[in-house]
């Protein structure tokens, strides 16, 4: 008998050991966890290294370096391809991270297609030549080579790029020209009205099928019906508003830089209104989240709906980013 009641405090004892430290270990994640999926915070852009004199071009290579260096250097670093825990559990920041490497690949594009280039048959700039695909790396590989190896060599490549262009290297060159700023809102102009779309989705449920509307000439490769469905799953509407979020993030940095680099073309075209109020809508877009979850409430529910207040901030945005390229086509 006396050993058996030793036995069963013995039990009890482990048993209460087991319990507290899982709970420490829990609670250790948990912190971590929310440390991990802080935003960080919005930079001041550079005009340029020596600010006696600004160098054309500049602006937006430096601030493309610094918003993929932040990427990598915010709290816990780069999330997306982690696989251990807490990590492995966050889905809110590497959509966040999803939305930002959009636009490092938008950028990059643009920049080894239109910005370094004259026109259509001029050569390329080897450094951004070779730093742009790399932002265009699987964005979720943890495996050699991982995605954050391939995200520094492409740092590298523009850091060596924007030293010959402040080095005043002539084989070096940055075309601040109006059909180039207008390249890039193009793209821009893509992304924010995919993710209006995919935002107001929380709360629609079909849509009129409008894709062939406007050429009566125009045909698809498959039937196509005549509404479609478009409601946004509940378990994804979290990802697309911190998508949403990323993007909005790293636009506020090159609309900065853009302020600079082009802002002669700007002033030619008396533009300079619009882009600072894209810069307002889009810093708007991320005033800090009060909410400790993305509420998703009926359009005219009583719980808020996250997703449609950041689908405002956008569609605002993009609307500006619409006339302003109206204004750069005009002569």
């Amino acid at each position: 008998m006396e050993r058996s009641a030793a036995n069963i405090l013995s039990t009890g004892k482990w048993a209460r050991i087991t319990a507290w430290t899982v709970g420490v270990i829990l609670l250790v994640m948990i912190v971590i966890g929310i440390w991990a999926s802080r935003e960080p915070d919005v930079f001041w852009v550079n005009r340029s290294a020596d600010t006696e004199s600004a160098i054309v071009g500049y602006s937006t290579v430096d601030t493309l370096i610094r918003v993929a260096e932040t990427l990598q250097g915010k709290n816990a670093g780069y999330l997306t391809n982690d696989k251990l825990p807490p990590f492995v559990f966050l889905d809110n920041i590497p959509s966040w991270e999803l939305g930002v490497v959009n636009q490092m690949r938008d950028m990059g594009r643009v920049m080894r297609d239109d910005y370094t280039r004259s026109q259509s048959q001029s050569k390329e700039d080897p450094d951004v030549a070779e730093g742009a695909p790399k932002f265009f790396y699987d964005n979720n590989s943890w495996v050699f080579p991982t995605t954050e190896s391939e995200y520094k060599d492409g740092i590298r490549a523009f850091i060596s790029y924007r030293d010959r262009l402040e080095a005043g290297d002539p084989d070096t060159q940055f075309y601040a020209r109006a059909d180039n700023l207008r390249e890039w809102l193009s793209q821009v102009e893509k992304r924010l009205g995919s993710l209006t779309r995919r935002l107001g989705n929380s709360v629609a449920r079909t849509r009129i099928n409008e894709d062939l509307a406007g050429d009566a000439a125009a045909e698809a490769a498959g039937p196509q019906p005549d509404t479609v469905s478009v409601r946004t799953s509940w378990w994804k509407t979290d990802n697309i508003f911190f998508e949403a979020r990323g993007t909005a993030w790293a636009l506020v940095h090159f609309f900065r830089a853009a302020e600079f680099d082009f802002a002669h073309v700007l002033q030619d075209k008396n533009a300079e209104a619009s882009v600072r109020q894209i810069i307002r809508e889009l810093e708007a877009s991320l005033d800090p989240l009060r909410s400790p979850m993305i509420l998703n409430g009926g359009g005219y529910g009583l719980t808020a709906n996250h997703s449609l207040v950041m689908a405002n901030y956008l569609a605002r945005a993009n609307a500006a980013v619409i006339n302003l390229r109206e204004l750069l086509d005009q002569g």
